[in-house]
């Protein structure tokens, strides 16, 4: 996922207003690869049989028809939720087998995913074309061991080092090759998108990605500081941002 500028579609991002409660979908997804976007974002739960699924939060009852937790179902009981009052949640081995030329950010959420996801990609031959991060390190650490091979992002201990100073120079920034972080934090009061951060990790040959950035000035912001890849639900603006600046390769 490297060499090119990236605008990574979060969750499929949305065109509308009206689409918005669509994350995760086949629809998000083919809408925004429809639009040109060659990077899509998005999260992994494990079910109750032990399949994968694109999808968010824990528990169904924020964007869905259904309630209780995501693992407590199985992929046929899953079938029948919908999201946004019309899609159906999305399997990630049919995502992945469907859009084979499409380059997937895959969030793990629970623990179940980190045991599951690699026997996955292995079986579809899709190691080659995503990029695995996670909010919790220790189970950044275990997909690592248990899939050497595919790319990660840093973790947040790798993030922390490096966004507030701590690794700049005394510290190596381990094995994830993309450094992924928000654009702000605390209240949006502290940046860890900063040219020296931005330089370190160029130096130590890893990409910087920004998420979730839905502003349009602080999008010409960041790409003015260097960053390599915007993650963005605002993906008729980033779009539009890109093309201005001869950055768009949709």
């Amino acid at each position: 996922m490297a060499g090119r500028f990236q605008a990574l579609a979060h969750r499929g991002g949305w065109l509308t207003a009206e689409d918005r409660p669509r994350e995760n979908t086949w629809y998000a997804f083919a809408q925004a690869i429809a639009e040109g976007y060659r990077y899509l974002e998005t999260d992994v739960h494990a079910t109750a049989d032990g399949q994968l699924v694109a999808f968010h939060d824990s528990g169904l009852g924020r964007v869905t028809d259904a309630s209780g937790p995501v693992n407590s179902k199985t992929l046929a009981e899953l079938a029948h939720v919908r999201v946004g009052g019309s899609d159906p949640i999305a399997s990630m081995e049919e995502l992945l087998a469907e859009f084979t030329t499409t380059f997937f950010n895959i969030d793990l959420k629970d623990d179940a995913s980190v045991l599951l996801l690699p026997p996955l990609l292995a079986k579809l031959k899709a190691e080659n074309r995503v990029c695995v991060a996670s909010f919790s390190t220790r189970r950044l650490r275990q997909f690592r061991a248990l899939a050497p091979n595919v790319l990660t992002a840093t973790s947040p201990v790798e993030v922390a080092w490096y966004g507030f100073g701590f690794g700049l120079r005394r510290r190596p920034l381990g094995s994830g090759a993309v450094l992924q972080v928000p654009a702000r934090v605390f209240a949006d009061k502290v940046t860890l998108v900063r040219k020296d951060v931005i330089a370190a990790a160029h130096a130590a040959g890893r990409a910087v990605h920004v998420w979730t950035v839905d502003d349009r000035a602080e999008m010409e912001r960041l790409l003015d500081l260097g960053v390599d890849g915007i993650v963005s639900n605002e993906i008729g603006v980033l779009k539009k941002v890109l093309i201005d600046r001869d950055l768009w390769e949709g």
